[in-house]
């Protein structure tokens, strides 16, 4: 299984995923921005905004984390901003293919909140102003991701309340998916 932490710069996924592996045995956290980093430099002339754009990085996200699986087994914990609906469903598409339960999660604040927390934040001080203009895009997306996953408000709960949330939701996932059910 997948637990895809989604949700804007500043929302909380880095330290949700830390607090996750420490509630969930068996979990690891995979973290996709590794797979954009290592396209860098082979894709360096195929110019984009972000490399998300790039077709194989969604693609090796899907290859790496379902060999990751089945090399290891257990639960993987994904922390990664997904804006794009096309870049989601073909990630999803893939998963499901491959057959991995996704549990999709967004974690959401409000923008005054997240304003807040960026410019509070002392360890991504350098990606401030990158992390400030993604929020109308992150609004946008708030459409397809309130249809497409488990909404979960971090709004004046603590990194471990919110891991608790998303253990108990992903659990829910789990046995609604083994016993048939619909896994809302």
């Amino acid at each position: 299984m997948i637990i895809w932490l989604n949700g804007t710069f500043g929302a909380g996924k880095s330290t949700t995923a830390t607090e996750l592996t420490t509630l969930l045995p068996g979990s690891r956290i995979f973290d996709t921005e590794y797979v954009g980093l290592m396209l860098r430099h082979v894709l360096a002339s195929e110019k984009v905004d972000d490399f998300q754009d790039w077709q194989p990085w969604r693609g090796l996200v899907v290859a790496a984390a379902t060999q990751i699986l089945d090399y290891v087994g257990g639960l993987l914990v994904i922390p990664q901003t997904v804006l794009i609906h096309q870049y989601w469903q073909e990630i999803r598409t893939g998963m499901q293919a491959a057959g991995v339960l996704v549990c999709h999660v967004v974690l959401h604040a409000e923008r005054d909140e997240l304003v807040r927390r960026i410019d509070t934040d002392t360890v991504e001080t350098g990606a401030r102003q990158w992390r400030l203009d993604h929020l109308d895009a992150y609004e946008a997306a708030r459409t397809w991701h309130s249809h497409e996953a488990h909404v979960v408000e971090t709004t004046g709960l603590r990194p471990r309340e919110v891991a608790e949330l998303i253990a108990a939701h992903a659990e829910h996932t789990r046995t609604a998916t083994r016993d048939g059910q619909p896994a809302n």
